[in-house]
């Protein structure tokens, strides 16, 4: 095998099984008219069908891609070799539109199962995911808001894979304050505009995988209020498209410049220039104007889920690949037998702190994953019931838009510390590009950064998501926490866990409290100081609590089942022991943050500017 087609690529679908089946049980989802079409089998067929996928196409292409990147040819990106018939081969296969509606021409399959299918794709190859990725999410936005005609444009081509779709929102002078874009629209007729203006950071924005790409644009009409509220929606394509589906000329969206990235190479991002000769046209998406950031954010949203699958999922590779390496890897004796000189070399599993490393990443890839499968588990309930029972939809909803923000900044956070102790568990193995954990490291840095940065994530978890439906939603999270603990807190395997999660809470509940303080008495610039800490550690007590449901569970089984392999003995151990690790080592950290949110301390407000450094 060639050095470019060397295959990372690890998938553990026992644990994405215990999840999904064991823990959350989606499969209770195939009980309800919904999802009635599907059962476990479809689904588990389908995660064997992905992994394939993976090990025969992107996988192979992750090295590869990275080493090569995309180039910019006479205006067109130019994806690495290999990525055009992996796309090819994907849409064939259909896997992008396994949780699309029937309605939209999609499977109709639960969120919960979509996500699986996307840790496993992104963590084969994440510059590639991106690129179906944003064209669900574009898809999506044009299914749920925009006009007959312009359904019947672009949806067909969109779910069969010939047009890609983008989300271009950020602009030199705007990037996180979407608010001051300038980007312009004229109305020419009915619902075509002429737009112009230029947006950056475009991922996927040109590639020449597909025959089209259907750009999503915020812009301003003329005379728009300013701010969010003058933004509006545009269906830009690269290409026109004729009334009866074939592609017109050039639609005047000019690729400047693709960026020269620290990770994710072989994902475009791109500097684009709408209009340039007074030739882009767009389509409003809707009836209205000035609506675009309402429906935006249901793409965002959605990004912003798929950027904690993202963490999740490169964290899990990382880890798998440095606990193969700890495997194979001999170097020093045990410390039990340090005195001896003539002791045999050990793999380094055998070493306590490499245990502790591995540990630490094996249960916070654990609790991402039960952290993403329960969201994504609200949003099919929300799903099935939003028609016949309106207020435990509603209930689910508010979980759905509290977990929202602690998904997409923790598992980013997260998935980048895993990578890191990774390379930490190779040494200077994993330091160079012989091995992928230090791939892995680079192409993590940026899910933290981009769809709203994690401190934009935790400002809309202090400032929204913590009074959304007047509180209800904090008062229902809060109260299926305090049953778990009135209820476990004696269990004899993992009771003293829980109630170091109970304390922990009460810590969280604590700095809560001041959160609102500094809120009512107008003391925003303490408010947003803490509001970062304040998510950490709201996650930390969410993905405790998670884990140790899960501990129970894995306790239950390895305790009841007499005919089970030893195997099957141990993993269920490693799940309890996960959860303990968690508990012991990581939650206690809940306490730190909370104390420095409670100080009240302004030292990082009130110094001066040359407090800093007087080098300037």
């Amino acid at each position: 095998m060639s050095e470019a087609a060397i295959n990372f690529f690890k998938a553990d679908l026992r644990s994405l099984q215990f999840t999904l089946y064991e823990h959350i049980r989606v499969q209770n989802l195939f009980e309800e008219e919904r999802f009635s079409h599907l059962g476990r089998e479809d689904c588990d067929m389908l995660m064997d069908q992905c992994v394939r996928f993976c090990n025969e196409y992107t996988g192979p292409l992750n090295g590869s891609g990275d080493r090569e990147g995309c180039t910019l040819e006479n205006g067109q990106v130019v994806a690495p070799a290999g990525f055009k018939e992996a796309w090819q081969k994907l849409y064939e296969l259909g896997l992008p539109n396994f949780v699309i509606s029937h309605d939209t021409g999609g499977y109709q399959g639960p969120a919960s199962v979509g996500a699986a299918l996307t840790e496993l794709q992104c963590s084969a190859n994440i510059s590639f995911s991106m690129y179906p990725g944003l064209t669900h999410g574009a898809l999506e936005l044009i299914a749920t808001f925009a006009g007959e005609e312009e359904k019947a444009k672009f949806l067909a081509p969109m779910l069969d894979g010939r047009f890609a779709g983008t989300m271009c929102l950020s602009e030199p002078q705007a990037g996180s304050d979407v608010g001051a874009a300038t980007t312009k629209a004229v109305r020419i007729e009915g619902n075509r505009y002429k737009i112009t203006g230029t947006k950056c950071w475009i991922s996927g924005g040109d590639q020449d995988m597909t025959e089209n790409i259907i750009h999503m644009v915020l812009a301003r009409v003329e005379d728009a209020p300013p701010g969010t509220k003058g933004i509006s929606l545009f269906i830009v394509p690269k290409y026109r498209v004729n009334d009866d589906g074939s592609l017109g000329g050039p639609n005047d969206v000019v690729t400047a410049s693709i960026e020269n990235k620290l990770g994710i190479k072989a994902s475009s991002t791109a500097v684009l220039n709408l209009g340039e000769n007074g030739e882009c046209e767009g389509y409003l998406c809707g009836e209205a104007e000035n609506t675009g950031m309402k429906q935006m954010f249901q793409m965002m949203n959605g990004a912003r889920i798929v950027v904690g699958i993202q963490g999740l999922a490169v964290a899990n590779a990382a880890y798998l690949n440095a606990l193969a390496y700890a495997r194979e890897r001999h170097q020093g004796t045990s410390v039990k037998a340090f005195k001896d000189p003539t002791a045999p070399k050990v793999a380094i599993i055998e070493h306590s702190d490499v245990r502790r490393m591995l540990m630490e990443m094996k249960s916070k890839v654990e609790g991402m994953r039960a952290l993403v499968v329960k969201l994504a588990w609200h949003q099919d309930m929300e799903d099935i019931k939003k028609e016949s029972e309106p207020d435990v939809a509603a209930y689910h909803r508010g979980q759905v838009d509290l977990l929202t923000p602690i998904v997409k900044a923790y598992c980013s956070d997260q998935g980048f510390k895993v990578c890191e102790l990774a390379v930490q568990v190779y040494g200077g193995a994993g330091f160079v590009k012989d091995n992928p954990v230090e791939q892995y490291l680079r192409d993590a840095k940026i899910f933290s950064i981009y769809e709203g940065t994690n401190h934009i994530q935790a400002l809309d978890l202090v400032v929204r998501k913590l009074r959304g439906r007047h509180g209800q939603d904090l008062t229902d999270f809060t109260g299926e926490l305090t049953k778990f603990v009135s209820e476990n807190a004696e269990d004899p395997a993992v009771g003293t866990e829980v109630v170091a999660l109970r304390e922990a809470a009460q810590a969280l509940q604590g700095a809560g409290t001041h959160i609102i303080q500094y809120m009512m008495s107008g003391k925003l610039d303490q408010l947003t100081l803490c509001a970062s800490p304040f998510l950490e550690a709201m996650a930390e007590v969410t993905v405790a609590h998670l884990l140790l449901e899960a501990a129970l569970i894995a306790e239950d089984a390895r305790t009841q089942d007499d005919d089970q392999s030893q195997e099957e003995f141990d993993f269920y151990a490693g799940r309890v022991m996960s959860a303990k690790f968690y508990a012991n080592f990581v939650l206690p950290d809940v306490h730190a943050k909370c104390a420095a949110i409670n100080s009240a301390d302004r030292s990082a407000l009130d110094i001066p500017d040359h407090g800093f450094s007087t080098a300037w």
